[in-house]
């Protein structure tokens, strides 16, 4: 099959790094797992051995014709429903509640995704995705945070799985690819929506100008930030520092 560039497509063509990824996902036989971008179907095999259904949403229409027969039996069983479209068009409410995401996405659609899934009013239960490795350990680390990590590490557990070489795809990407797990996913960190909505505008404010310490990007934005912070920046912020200094009415 020729990957499309176009598309971001790198086939993953290693069934045993598959069958690690849908046991790391923690998946089981009481799940609806949906899947993006199922690609050749190798992940998508390992996800049926495991789970009550997938519902795979494949962007390329070749592909979707190809999977259509190969995975007959298991369409005409319900276990798979396969679904063509884009991933930016879709519906997340029409997945049902408690949904497992696991997928091999597209690195250029890594930071939305993210957002969709996780900003989502039907987050998924546990999110599993093969992204770039550089991505998947901003985001895991402790230290030095960015607009990303705490995006994330606001709605749940992030981890950093394990390492797949570029070699395990078809393409070979130029860079290697990671495992990344968020668990424990939910909005449990927010009083309400208006202050997750305020989260978000005052994340974005404190990193608007990397070099620049955190106190004068809030500032600078409308934000009163409060001395404790006012001399840092805002990669060194953890998430319950964010979330105090809203609350402490910056």
């Amino acid at each position: 099959m020729h990957a499309k560039k176009s598309l971001g497509q790198h086939f993953l063509m290693h069934a045993r790094i598959a069958e690690r990824i849908a046991l790391v996902s923690g998946v089981t036989s009481d799940d609806v797992v949906f899947e993006i971008g199922p690609g050749t179907g190798m992940l998508t095999r390992e996800l049926l051995k495991r789970a009550r259904k997938v519902i795979a949403l494949e962007a390329d229409q070749e592909l979707f014709d190809k999977l259509k027969g190969e995975f007959e039996s298991e369409i005409r069983q319900n276990r798979l429903e396969l679904l063509q479209g884009d991933i930016r068009a879709f519906d997340i409410s029409t997945l049902s509640k408690g949904y497992t995401l696991v997928a091999n996405i597209p690195y250029y659609l890594t930071g939305e995704i993210f957002r969709m899934f996780l900003e989502s009013e039907n987050q998924p239960a546990t999110l599993t995705l093969l992204v770039q490795k550089e991505v998947a350990e901003r985001i895991a680390r402790s230290k030095k945070e960015s607009l990303l990590s705490l995006s994330v590490k606001v709605y749940g557990d992030p981890h950093h799985e394990f390492t797949v070489p570029r070699g395990a795809f078809v393409p070979a990407p130029a860079v290697d690819s990671a495992v990344l797990t968020v668990r424990n996913i939910s909005r449990k960190k927010f009083s309400s929506r208006e202050e997750e909505e305020r989260f978000f505008v005052m994340l974005r404010a404190g990193f608007a100008h990397k070099r620049k310490f955190l106190g004068t990007n809030l500032k600078e934005a409308g934000f009163q930030a409060s001395t404790l912070r006012a001399q840092v920046r805002a990669e060194d912020v953890s998430v319950e520092e964010w979330l105090s200094e809203l609350r402490a009415g910056v």
